[in-house]
C-alpha cells in the first residue's frame, strides 16, 4: 500500500481540483491527469487521515494501543474493525496511528473537526461543509466522531461498492436524515461547498453558480417533479450517468 506524507497529503494553495464535482455529476469525466490528481488529494477532505511517509510499525506497540486504553475513548479490536469494513489489518493499524496522532482522545468533537478542516482550505469558510461532513461520519449521533465511525465512513467511500458509495453520498445531502433530498437542503450543501472554495477560484465562479448547480440537480435526480429526491431516484440517475460512475470508479484503491 502506498501511503502519502502529510505534506503531499496537503493542499496549501486551496484548490479543489473538481472535488465539489465529485458526487454531484457536474462537468465532464475526469481526464487521465485529472483523475490522478483528485485521487492523490482525495483525503486532504478527511480530517485525521495524514499518514506518516516512513512508518515505523512496530507489532507490539500497535497492538498495544488496541488493547490497552490508553485514550479516553478505546476503539474496537482490529479483528472487528476487519469485520465492519473492508480494510486489512495493515491497513487499519497505520490508519489508526495517523488517527491517533491528530485525534490522541480517541474521537473528535464537531468544533475540532472544523478546525483540523479548515486548514485545507484557508481561502475559504469550510465551516458549513465540515458540519455536514461531520454529521455523516457521526454513525451513533453522539456529538463524536470516533475511530470506528471514522474507519467504516471511509470503507464505505473508498472501498465499497458504486451502490454503497452512492447512499452514503446520499446521506450526506439528505441533511434531516429523512429519506428526502429537498431543494433547501441541496442549496445549503453546495452554499456550502462554494463557501469552503472561497471567491477567487479559477475559472471565476459567478454568484448564481449554486443555485444553478442546484436546479440542474434536481433536473437530472427528481424524475417525477415532486420537488424530493428519493434514494432510489438518486441511485437511477446516478447509475446512468457517466460522469458520476466515472468519479465513483475513480475513488478504488486511494487507499
Amino acid at each position: 500500500m502506498k501511503v502519502k506524507s502529510r505534506d503531499e497529503s496537503l493542499n496549501t494553495t486551496g484548490e479543489c481540483d473538481g472535488s465539489s464535482d465529485l458526487l454531484t455529476g457536474n462537468g465532464n469525466p475526469p481526464s487521465g491527469q485529472r483523475k490522478k490528481n483528485m485521487k492523490q488529494r482525495f483525503l486532504k477532505l478527511l480530517p485525521c487521515c495524514h499518514v506518516d511517509p516512513n512508518p515505523v510499525v512496530r507489532q507490539s506497540n500497535i497492538e498495544e494501543d488496541f488493547e490497552i486504553a490508553t485514550v479516553c475513548y478505546r476503539p474496537d479490536s482490529v479483528d472487528k474493525l476487519m469485520e465492519l469494513t473492508k480494510f486489512t489489518r495493515a491497513e487499519l493499524k497505520v490508519l489508526y496511528r495517523s488517527f491517533k496522532n491528530e485525534c490522541p482522545t480517541g474521537a473528535v468533537n464537531e468544533e475540532t473537526f472544523k478546525l483540523i478542516f479548515s486548514h485545507f482550505f484557508p481561502q475559504g469558510d469550510s465551516s458549513a461543509y465540515a458540519h455536514f461532513l461531520f454529521e455523516a461520519f457521526d454513525r451513533r449521533r453522539n456529538g463524536a466522531v470516533s475511530f470506528e465511525d471514522f474507519v467504516v465512513g471511509l470503507s464505505n467511500i473508498l472501498r465499497g461498492t458504486v451502490t454503497e458509495r452512492l447512499c452514503w453520498a446520499f446521506s450526506l445531502y439528505d441533511l434531516n436524515k429523512d429519506g428526502y433530498i429537498t431543494k433547501e437542503e441541496m442549496n445549503d450543501i453546495m452554499k456550502s461547498i462554494y463557501d469552503m472554495m472561497g471567491k477567487h477560484t479559477n475559472p471565476y465562479m459567478k454568484d448564481s453558480a449554486s443555485t444553478e448547480h442546484v436546479e440542474s440537480f434536481f433536473k437530472k435526480m427528481d424524475r417525477n417533479n415532486d420537488g424530493i429526491v428519493t434514494i432510489e431516484e438518486f441511485l437511477e440517475s446516478c447509475q446512468t450517468d457517466e460522469a458520476i460512475m466515472e468519479s465513483m470508479h475513480m475513488l478504488d484503491h486511494v487507499v
